[in-house]
């Protein structure tokens, strides 16, 4: 008898087929839980009562500067997604042995702040110094409350649904190159440029809830805020929830200066890389020339980068020169840098 040994797995997110195997273990049936477990979709909804609370959580593990910043709001971007409003906000914090009471408190107080400036509160969550850990962890827990408000989920986008992107791709990956790599980057770039793709944390930022409020005026059908994998994996995602494919104009896609110049620096694909900051979006085609109008009106950079198109696994790119399956991975391109 041959037995086959387990498959090591890389770093990154798990592969698709075996995340669906894995989420067949979801605990007990409750009627309350309207969306569990599900690939691609951003966050849970649960009713109680005449309201659904939605419940997301998501860690930190690339960056170590300003990682409580980062943590509160790419967990707010899965609430605001799903059309919720963000409310109350917890974290587990993992420090490596050696830190100090100055770094546990710069955590808690960038938590702090970016949750003031949602308007969340901190309600708990655990702290510890870990062994068998190199860098701060930070891992949030986030709930927001579905009030009045239409639910929107990642697996709602229909065929002829025009995909729309805000601001630009891998700016939560730009953000943790500059900061984490800056004194390597200064001996090639200058102090300005560094600076300025460090700030990508704060403009363009990685808050989507602008943008996401704005997408619930012009009946948006499915939302995803891409992270780990980058604009390429959130698009597979939405495709797969909704059971859908999606033809991306790869030429369209916003990539800013600062990403475009530290991706070639390293030899990286920026739509793969952190997308934090970008919120990806279906809509009915006129719809969502209505919605770039109003977010120009806002200060808020997007554009049509694709459509939904029918069959599964069939997504595409699609340059001037033709098109080709559209390539994506779980494993971000952020690991080349900091493996």
């Amino acid at each position: 008898m041959v037995f086959e040994q387990p498959m090591a797995l890389s770093t990154g997110k798990l592969p698709p087929s075996l995340l669906k195997r894995l989420l067949r273990h979801s605990g007990a049936k409750d009627p309350r839980v309207l969306l569990g477990p599900s690939i691609g979709e951003d966050a849970a909804v649960v009713k109680l009562g005449n309201q659904m609370l939605v419940l997301k959580t998501d860690p930190v593990t690339y960056a170590s500067d300003m990682i409580g910043w980062y943590a509160v709001n790419v967990n707010a971007n899965d609430i605001v997604t799903r059309g919720a409003k963000p409310a109350w906000f917890q974290a587990v914090i993992l420090l490596p042995p050696g830190s100090d009471e100055k770094l546990a408190e710069s955590i808690f107080k960038q938590i702090s702040s970016a949750a003031k400036s949602l308007g969340v509160a901190v309600t708990g969550g655990h702290t510890e110094v870990t062994p068998g850990i190199d860098r701060p962890i930070v891992v949030g827990d986030m709930h927001g409350v579905l009030e009045g408000r239409r639910l929107v989920k990642t697996s709602g986008a229909r065929v002829g649904d025009a995909l729309v992107m805000t601001k630009g791709a891998g700016i939560e990956g730009t953000a943790a190159i500059a900061r984490e790599k800056r004194a390597e980057l200064l001996k090639v770039f200058d102090a300005s440029f560094v600076n300025r793709a460090a700030k990508y944390l704060f403009d363009p930022g990685l808050s989507v809830v602008t943008e996401a409020v704005t997408a619930l005026e012009f009946h948006v059908s499915s939302m995803h805020d891409p992270t780990e994998g980058g604009v390429a994996m959130g698009v597979q995602e939405i495709a797969q929830a909704s059971g859908r494919s999606i033809e991306l104009r790869i030429d369209d896609v916003i990539v800013l200066e600062e990403t475009e110049r530290l991706c070639a620096r390293y030899q990286l694909n920026p739509l793969g890389l952190l997308g934090s900051g970008a919120l990806l979006a279906t809509f009915k085609p006129d719809d969502a020339s209505g919605y770039l109008r109003q977010l120009r009106r806002k200060g808020v950079e997007a554009a049509i980068v694709g459509r939904v198109i029918p069959g599964k696994n069939k997504s595409r790119a699609v340059t001037k020169d033709g098109s080709t399956p559209l390539s994506f991975s779980e494993r971000d391109e952020i690991l080349k840098v900091f493996s």
